[in-house]
């Protein structure tokens, strides 16, 4: 079914509506432009927690701006799909290479966000955002246990607190899809059961390319299936029991990127009685949102990027020992 202008005029199609509404907030600093974006009972999932409102986004945008007045993103990719006739769910990857001023000299920060936003009929309905903090503290010399310990995980409400989809090809938390690609996505799907959760890690080539690239946080590239497997591994070790579900898939063919990119919503489910890579073991369960691109060319995955938040992930496990933060802050 071919999607009504009506989801994305006035522009052309998602792409471009996602690129230059975000331009409009972010760079040109029309943070007013939020309240014609967003419908007024927008929900925002992010990894400290769900924001439930406009106004909040509004408070949240304003705050990220005016700590990092310099900052610009510029559009990675987008990864878009259609829901239904009048709406669509984008995979915005954002990528930034900001200049701080630290000690008397400028340090360049590269960090990647990516939001994945639902929208019918022009307004924001729901979205799930995830930006990789890590690679700012690892680039302006901030210890990420120090960063997590200012923060105040305030817990998910709403979808983020169901079950994940049973058929996610059908139905994902953001609607009925189209079944596009299928082959694909039940190759990315089987691909995430068995290697991420499953740790059958030596499945790595049967999956990938030999060649392959992970984009991670930390601002990290990782390259073919051996130091992918280690990757993995050093996730997942303090979280031995860690299984990933899939809230969300969407798919979209574009030769501006590359191809096929199929965009999973996951989330991590693990308890934190592993490798003491946060500090102290809690033995109590965390969750993390991520989300990752997947780049398919012959039937096979040759590039992933991966966004997810290690500094809140630190901040929910500091939650459960009663060391974190007591005041809230921002979490948009």
């Amino acid at each position: 079914m071919p999607l009504d202008p009506v989801a994305h005029l006035p522009y052309a199609d998602p792409d471009e509506f996602i690129r230059d509404v975000t331009d409009r907030i972010w760079v040109d600093r029309d943070i007013a432009h939020i309240v014609e974006n967003y419908e007024p009972d927008s929900i925002v999932h992010t990894s400290l927690g769900t924001v439930v409102g406009r106004d909040g986004v509004i408070e949240g945008t304003t705050m990220r701006i005016g700590a990092t007045p310099g900052h610009i993103g510029q559009a990675e990719d987008v990864v878009w799909e259609a829901r239904g006739d009048d709406a669509f769910l984008s995979s915005h990857l954002v990528f930034s290479a900001d200049e701080h001023l630290v000690d008397g000299r400028n340090v360049r920060v590269r960090k990647r966000t990516v939001a994945n936003c639902l929208y019918r009929r022009g307004r924001m309905v729901e979205e799930w955002v995830v930006r990789d903090e890590l690679a700012d503290c690892l680039q302006l010399g901030i210890d990420p246990d120090e960063a997590g310990r200012a923060l105040l995980f305030q817990g998910y409400t709403g979808s983020m607190t169901e079950e994940p989809p049973k058929d996610v090809l059908a139905v994902g938390v953001s609607g009925a899809r189209p079944d596009d690609y299928r082959p694909e996505c039940e190759m990315v799907l089987q691909f995430i059961d068995e290697v991420w959760s499953q740790r059958r890690l030596h499945k790595v080539k049967e999956f990938m390319a030999r060649d392959l690239f992970l984009h991670t946080v930390g601002d990290r590239t990782v390259i073919r299936p051996e130091r992918y497997q280690s990757d993995l591994l050093s996730l997942v070790g303090a979280f031995p029991d860690a299984r990933f579900a899939v809230r969300d898939v969407q798919t979209n063919f574009a030769h501006r990127y590359a191809g096929l990119r199929i965009a999973v919503t996951w989330t991590m489910h693990g308890t934190y009685r592993g490798t003491p890579s946060f500090g102290p073991l809690t033995g109590k369960p965390v969750t993390v949102l991520g989300v990752s691109q997947f780049l398919i060319q012959n039937g096979r995955i040759v590039r992933e990027y991966r966004v997810y938040d290690e500094i809140s992930l630190r901040a929910q496990i500091n939650s459960t020992r009663g060391d974190g933060a007591e005041v809230e802050v921002n979490i948009y």
